[in-house]
């Protein structure tokens, strides 16, 4: 917290002694045994950002802001590994396309250009 911010909050230069927790007020925390190693990030949200964050919260049942971007970060983290496996089979096979597995036919062009259309 900034001194600035610890001043607006009247705790800023309060004697040491006043800061300390007694062994009667231990600090609620979970054990790392729960939720492992971690770090701290921080993100700035547009109003509509946040918006369709809450609605992505509200739909999928999660509980809090970290949930929901845990599973972002998770979905980021499959579609990076998809990109990159594809990459990697580009650079194996070079210039020419890699080769379809028995019995599948190649896709004719009408097929080619359904898959071209279609939407997520």
């Amino acid at each position: 917290m900034t001194s600035v911010r610890q001043q607006r909050e009247g705790i800023a230069k309060q004697p040491e002694a006043t800061r300390k927790r007694t062994p009667s007020q231990p600090r609620a925390r979970r054990s790392s045994a729960d939720i492992g190693p971690s770090k701290l990030a921080q993100v700035r949200l547009r109003a509509d950002e946040m918006d369709a964050l809450q609605l992505v919260m509200r739909t999928l049942g999660l509980a809090s802001t970290s949930d929901a971007l845990r599973e972002g970060l998770r979905l980021l983290a499959h579609e990076a590994a998809e990109v990159e496996a594809a990459k990697e089979i580009r650079a194996f096979y070079g210039k020419g396309p890699a080769p379809l597995p028995d019995g599948v036919a190649p896709p004719t062009e009408a097929e080619l250009a359904a898959a071209d259309e279609i939407e997520w």
